[in-house]
């Protein structure tokens, strides 16, 4: 199933070039709150599965270039992202660490899991604002996963059972010394989307292609299979630390291919088996 967000936190099954509206389907979106409903639908869905389905063969239907996508995601608790878990991604970096880097490079090409700021979220279609900075900014382009089920200290064997479903996360970084999480959490730096697609449509993600063009030409192109740590076990490591509950969004860090984005640019992000995501490029604005 395809869950969509859109129009201000309404809630959508994506079929085809439609999305149905299922919004009535999910208890406490009366409320007036719709994190609450957001959050009842990742904690419950296999007892809501049944009645989404109803409401999305009988739903109001409205053609998706006519919907506003919000992020595929609604207020996570927390956005946990991983480090350094492409080999390559490592490779092409190393030559442009800053001193400070270089001399904590044991540390920091390690894979390792770090915050980023909910506040950053924005959804598809949406600008990313670069700040007036003198430093480079370059995109990320990730496998993101919704947890469904609470996680605190879960096997790698058990980790993909919390998994509710996977979307598409750039992971937008400014480049320098400094803490990744101040560098990576500027407003606009975490587009996710277009929608998020359940766990049993997606099955293996360690066996999909992730791609992203800038401006029509091609960046980033890799199978999730060379992750150094795959998801199972960056749950389970993730788990260990803090607990995870329905909701929280994890990011499973970047391939190579990264570069710089500047205002004006268009970038295309794609994952198999989930869709395409555009966004556009801004200056500051003040």
């Amino acid at each position: 199933m395809k869950l969509a967000l859109f129009d201000g936190g309404r809630i959508g099954v994506v079929k085809d070039s439609e999305i149905v509206d299922v919004t009535s389907a999910v208890p406490g979106f009366d409320s007036g709150y719709a994190q609450n409903h957001w959050l009842r639908l990742c904690a419950d869905f296999h007892e809501l599965r049944e009645p989404l389905e109803r409401a999305a063969a009988t739903g109001p239907r409205i053609p998706i270039e006519q919907a506003n996508l919000d992020a595929a995601v609604l207020n996570p608790s927390k956005i946990v992202c991983a480090a350094a878990n492409y080999q390559e991604h490592l490779a092409e970096m190393e030559p442009i660490l800053t001193d400070a880097q270089r001399a904590s490079a044991s540390w920091f090409l390690a894979f390792d899991v770090f915050l980023k700021a909910p506040s950053s979220i924005i959804g598809p279609g949406s600008d990313i604002e670069l700040p007036d900075l003198p430093n480079a900014i370059h995109h990320e382009s990730e496998l993101a996963l919704v947890i469904g089920k609470t996680a605190r200290n879960v096997d790698a064997a058990e980790a993909l059972d919390h998994v509710l479903g996977y979307t598409i996360l750039i992971d937008v970084t400014v480049r320098g010394d400094g803490d990744r999480t101040r560098r990576k959490s500027y407003d606009t730096f975490t587009p996710v989307g277009p929608w998020l697609v359940t766990a049993d449509e997606v099955g293996d993600p360690q066996d999909l292609d992730i791609t992203l063009d800038v401006n029509g030409e091609s960046r980033q192109s890799v199978n999730t299979r060379t992750m150094k740590v795959p998801v199972a076990q960056m749950i389970a490591y993730a788990s260990s630390v803090m607990t995870l509950h329905p909701g929280d969004l994890l990011t499973t860090g970047s391939p190579p291919g990264v570069g710089a984005i500047n205002p004006g640019d268009r970038l295309d992000a794609h994952i198999e088996k989930i869709g395409s995501m555009q966004l556009g490029v801004v200056g500051p604005k003040g």
